[in-house]
Order: structure tokens, then C-alpha cells, then sequence
């Protein structure tokens, strides 16, 4: 009886130990040596982020701040493309290029829609609030993603 528990013990040790094995297989498949694309744009947004979190800021200081953002995200999404369009192979460049158009469109017509929806009249002095939050919430979205498909090149 000793014995079959003992066998049963060591079976789970070895079955354990395959697990974390295949755990660090997994983890190794990345490339350590890749830059941090996503990491490194978070560092570079934080002093946007740091202004818009303000306290002390008025409602105009929260429009100027989310414009100043909004700006930074534009410039990291051309960016982002950029550094995607040199990592693809050249049949899958003008794939992107086109995907690229669609998404302005649609960004054009969400911001359109967030215009129209959060305004002054329904929702007071936070509507500006709300805009710049939506917008750069769908800019900065795609900017992660582009980086996300870059890191995988």
C-alpha cells in the first residue's frame, strides 16, 4: 500500500515538473531581445496621461490636456503603421494600408457620433470631458493594437 502511494506521489512530481517544463517552453517562444514596443509607448504616454489626471485642473485644462494626447496619438499611430509596414512581407504591406483607411472612416464616423452625442446641452461642462476621453480611448486602442501585430513579426 506503502508502494502504490508512493508511485502515485512520484507520478504527480513528474507530471508537475513536465508542467512547468512546458510553461517555460511557452515563455521562451518570444524573442527576449525584441524591443518593448508596447512598454515603450506607455512610458512615453505618461505625461499625457499624468496631465489629464490633473486634480487641480479646470475643465479647460482637462480639453487642452486630452487634445495634447489626442496629438501624441496621432503621431505614435503613424508610428505604429510605420514600424508595421516594415516588418511585413511586401504582399501584406498594401493589406495594411487599405485596413489603415477603413479604420480612419470608421474613426471619422465614431468621432462624428461622440460629437454629436456628448454635448454641452445634455451632459453640461463634462461633456468635453467625455469626448476627449472616448477619442483618445479609440485612437490609443489602435495604436496597441498595430504595436501588438508588430511585436509578432
Amino acid at each position: 500500500m506503502v508502494k502504490r502511494k508512493q508511485g502515485a506521489v512520484y507520478k504527480c512530481i513528474v507530471g508537475c515538473l513536465l508542467s512547468i517544463g512546458l510553461v517555460v517552453g511557452v515563455y521562451a517562444i518570444d524573442n527576449p531581445e525584441a524591443p518593448g514596443l508596447i512598454g515603450e509607448f506607455e512610458k512615453r504616454e505618461i505625461i499625457y496621461l499624468t496631465d489629464i489626471d490633473n486634480p487641480k485642473n479646470s475643465t479647460r485644462d482637462f480639453l487642452v490636456a486630452y487634445d495634447n494626447y489626442l496629438n501624441f496619438l496621432d503621431e505614435e499611430l503613424e508610428n505604429a503603421s510605420e514600424i508595421l509596414k516594415l516588418k511585413l512581407p511586401e504582399a501584406r504591406k498594401s493589406e495594411l494600408i487599405i485596413a489603415q483607411q477603413h479604420w480612419t472612416k470608421y474613426r471619422e464616423a465614431e468621432f462624428e457620433l461622440i460629437k454629436k452625442t456628448w454635448t454641452r446641452k445634455d451632459f453640461g461642462s463634462s461633456a468635453g470631458i467625455s469626448r476627449g476621453d472616448y477619442r483618445t480611448s479609440i485612437v490609443k486602442d489602435r495604436v496597441i493594437q498595430l504595436l501588438h501585430y508588430a511585436k509578432n513579426f
